[in-house]
């Protein structure tokens, strides 16, 4: 197998390595013919990307996770919506192309094309022996690449090295086996071994079907066997439950007879019963009407004490809102004390007010000016600065004046010193051009230097009048500093005399309001204690009436717990001359006795039939049992067959 062309859409190691969505690599261009290829690049570049897609198979190998299916996914290393792998390779003489798209917009899907380039240049989808074609499906897609390539296991282990690929020293048997069994083209004894194991596995499956169902049948005898020995003695039975359900018959007779008689007792004694019924509900409306009675006067004398609550209620309640009325009026009469103790203050304020605003303002102006002098004395820093910069300057030039006027004085003493002054080399001689050159820029240079010295003198007097200035305003931050403090003491005494003044009003409020409180604190009189010496003429009164209500109410209980005893007395001796009454207890003790008499015959017969009936189903265990025996004997048959045949 021999890749020839490889084309890659979406995977992420092309892209965080190379920053690229699609790579195309011609390789058979590329190689041109060459034995041995590296393929270079930095950690992460993407070559193990390219190299595991080298191959026609599913997957990158050296990513794959586990061994077989489900141990890779494409999902996972790629991000456009549908991403492809293009690869054209050649094996055996033929060219063939794979394409593998992964879709990943909504339903995550992967299609799988494999064709071959036929004699008329034209790519046809493969096609094998048993007629499978390349359609589409991973499946067919896989089938017709071993077919041509082998299985890949066989592949990545002789073929294709991937990184990280196993070692053969760690393959199991069976693995080892299998590639073996690949190699050597061992497929149909594979395939005759799997129809057996095949064959083996739905004999084992249909053995332990039968061996369960004979399990099921052992339980069922099992079960018949108990129950059959929990049902021995049912004849027995029945015929103790026969003798059980007579005597039942015979004592039942018996309680209805006795029944009987005490009903006969109970209507003889009914007259007697009603008199002692009259004699009751009299004596029981009479104590009803006692209890109401005293239920009204009850009933009387709780409103009467409601009443005297609401007097004791609304009294005190009188009396701790004048407490309050007076206490609020104490507190705002101490106010207007606290607020007037400052009315002195207030008019010496208000006569020191104008003086401290008019020092206040002389201060500012005076603070003004001294800010003036500091801004002057730093404009005369900076004049100092320039005069003194201005002056090495000029000092720099002047220098460089004087360095150029003695070069040119120089220049121009070589026309004596020169060989050939005086012959006729003299016109072409480059020294004496310059010497006559440097002549003509001597009085430029002169005159250059005078200027310099002008200059230096004037920028030095400049520099002289600004040092005056500067020394002459040197105390103005120590007076800015002193204005200041003076101006933030005369504005805090400003402050502090306005806010006083402030409180003039205050204090006129306060005189108004305290003549207020003293006029309604002598309204309120002096201040009472709790008692009968704090209520008014009408709350004396209404108590007086509640008191002599509540008298008439315990006069009343008196007379009608009176009248009501003697009621009681009479139809109590009326009751007493009666004759003892009918015990009920014995109608229901022979009631009782009857309805149990009649439960233990119904328990009889229930008895009997369940005899009867266990009797019936111990003959039908015995007819079950013979056919389980039968049933279990085919089983076990059946199930040595099978046994045989797995051995075969």
């Amino acid at each position: 197998m021999q890749p020839l062309r490889l084309t890659l859409k979406g995977f992420r190691g092309i892209r965080d390595g190379l920053g690229r969505d699609e790579i195309t690599l011609d390789l058979e261009r590329l190689a041109d013919g060459a034995n041995l290829i590296a393929i270079v690049g930095a950690n992460g570049s993407g070559k193990s990307t390219i190299m595991d897609c080298l191959t026609p198979f599913m997957g990158l190998p050296s990513r794959v996770a586990l061994a077989g299916a489900g141990g890779f996914s494409y999902y996972d290393h790629v991000y456009l919506p549908e991403s492809v792998k293009d690869l054209t390779w050649a094996h055996e003489g033929r060219c063939y192309r794979s394409q593998i798209v992964i879709r990943l917009n909504g339903r995550r899907r992967t299609e799988a094309f494999l064709h071959t380039l036929d004699d008329a240049g034209c790519w046809r989808p493969v096609q094998l022996d048993d007629g499978m074609q390349s359609d589409g499906r991973v499946e067919t897609y896989t089938r017709c690449v071993e077919s041509l390539c082998g299985s890949a296991e066989t592949f990545f282990t002789s073929v294709f090295a991937a990184q990280g690929k196993r070692q053969l020293s760690t393959y199991r048997n069976a693995e080892i086996k299998t590639l073996l069994a690949d190699l050597l083209g061992q497929e149909e004894i594979q395939e005759l071994g799997q129809k057996a194991a095949e064959i083996v596995r739905l004999l084992k499956a249909g053995l332990a079907t039968q061996r369960q169902e004979l399990a099921g049948l052992d339980a069922e005898d099992q079960r018949l066997d108990a129950v059959r020995r929990k049902l021995d003695g049912a004849d027995d039975r029945v015929s103790a439950a026969e003798r059980a359900k007579t005597a039942a018959q015979a004592a039942l007779e018996a309680a209805q007879a006795r029944h009987a008689r005490v009903v006969v007792e109970r209507e003889q004694s009914q007259a007697t019963d009603a008199r002692r019924a009259q004699l009751v509900a009299e004596r029981q409306a009479a104590l009803a009407s006692a209890t109401q009675a005293l239920r009204a006067l009850d009933a009387q004398e709780q409103a009467e004490q409601q009443r005297l609550e609401r007097l004791d209620q609304r009294v005190a309640s009188r009396l701790q809102q004048e407490r309050q009325r007076r206490r609020a009026l104490g507190q705002s009469r101490q106010r207007c004390l606290v607020v007037l103790a400052e009315a002195g203050a207030v008019r010496h304020a208000e006569r020191r007010l104008p003086l401290a605003q008019r020092v206040q303002t002389q201060r500012s102006a005076r603070t003004q000016a001294c800010r003036e002098q500091v801004h002057q004395l730093t404009q005369c820093q900076g004049a100092v600065r320039l005069a003194e910069q201005r002056v090495a300057g000029i000092e720099r030039d002047a220098g460089r004046a004087v360095l150029k006027a003695e070069e040119l004085a120089r220049r121009f003493g070589l026309t004596g010193e020169v060989p050939c002054a005086g012959t006729d080399l003299q016109g072409r001689c480059k020294l004496l051009g310059d010497a006559r050159e440097a002549q003509a820029l001597i009085p430029n240079a002169q005159a250059q230097v005078a200027r310099l010295a002008g200059e230096k003198s004037e920028a030095k007097r400049e520099l002289t009048d600004a040092r005056q200035r500067y020394e002459a305003l040197a105390g103005a931050p120590q007076a800015l500093a002193q204005a200041e403090f003076h101006e933030t003491v005369a504005r805090e005494r400003v402050n502090r005399l306005s806010v006083m003044c402030s409180k003039a009003q205050a204090c006129a409020q306060a005189q108004a309001t305290l003549v207020e409180v003293e006029r309604e604190l002598q309204a309120l009189g002096p201040e009472v204690g709790d008692g009968a010496a704090a209520e008014t003429a009408d709350e004396r009164a209404e108590r007086q009436q509640i008191a002599a209500a509540r008298a008439a109410i315990g006069q009343q209980r008196d007379l009608q717990t009176t009248h009501s005893g003697a009621a009681l007395a009479r139809l109590d001796q009326a009751l007493g001359s009666l004759p003892p009454a009918f015990d009920e207890q014995q109608v229901a003790q022979a009631a009782r006795a009857l309805g149990a008499a009649r439960e233990a015959l119904a328990a009889a017969e229930q008895s009997m039939l369940t005899a009867v009936r266990e009797a019936q189903t111990l003959d039908e265990v015995a007819k079950q049992e013979g056919v389980l025996d039968e049933r279990r004997e085919r089983l076990r048959a059946h199930c040595a067959r099978v046994e045989d045949e797995l051995g075969n």
